[in-house]
């Protein structure tokens, strides 16, 4: 772990120290020390601390504040309103694994013929384009006997990315690189 920079204990931290703080808690999703969030952040201790002292005085009014348990940090919901969490934590993901393996490779692959995807996939990949085109994740085009694949407008807003991110993906070896040429367990093969 990097060494954490120290700074006065009077230190401020800005509107924009404050926001980036509260936003890794709220990526996070999990306790983190000072000096985790210092690393992440860039920021020195005290600045941190100045920035976590401001979150917790303005969370204290409504159903979010930060919690803090022996030096370790998080964004959480109050007890208040832990029913609402029950209700909703099914324990099920939005996509299987192997939905989420066949839009990675999509993704990589773009534009990519849906026969490559089934050849790399198997049969089950089928059913996962059409669930990932039902949510308007992927743009297809006829092409011949078989559709050209693509990421829509939608997916990059559906998971908060810029479509330049994906162009700097280093090239594979081949796609055994992706771990992905087996079927995998949830494709009940």
């Amino acid at each position: 772990m990097e060494e954490v920079k120290e700074e006065s204990a009077g230190e401020n931290a800005s509107k924009k120290d404050e926001e980036t703080v509260e936003a890794l808690l709220f990526i996070a999703g999990k306790f983190l020390s000072v000096e985790e969030i210092s690393s992440l952040t860039g920021f020195g201790a005290g600045k941190v601390r100045a920035a976590l002292e401001a979150l917790e005085g303005r969370y204290n009014e409504g159903a979010i504040r930060i919690s803090s348990r022996e030096g370790f940090y998080k964004m959480d919901v109050k007890p208040d309103y832990s029913f609402l969490i029950n209700k909703l934590a099914s324990g099920e993901s939005e996509f299987t694994k192997a939905e989420q393996e066949t839009l990675a490779v999509i993704a990589y692959k773009r534009p990519v013929k849906q026969s490559l995807i089934i050849k790399i996939r198997g049969n089950k990949g089928y059913d996962h384009i059409k669930k990932l085109s039902t949510l308007g994740l992927l743009s297809s085009k006829k092409e011949g006997r078989t559709f050209i694949l693509d990421l829509s407008e939608n997916f990059y807003s559906y998971f908060s990315i810029s479509e330049g991110s994906l162009k700097g993906l280093k090239p594979l070896k081949s796609e055994t690189d992706l771990g992905l040429m087996g079927k995998t367990e949830e494709d009940g093969e």
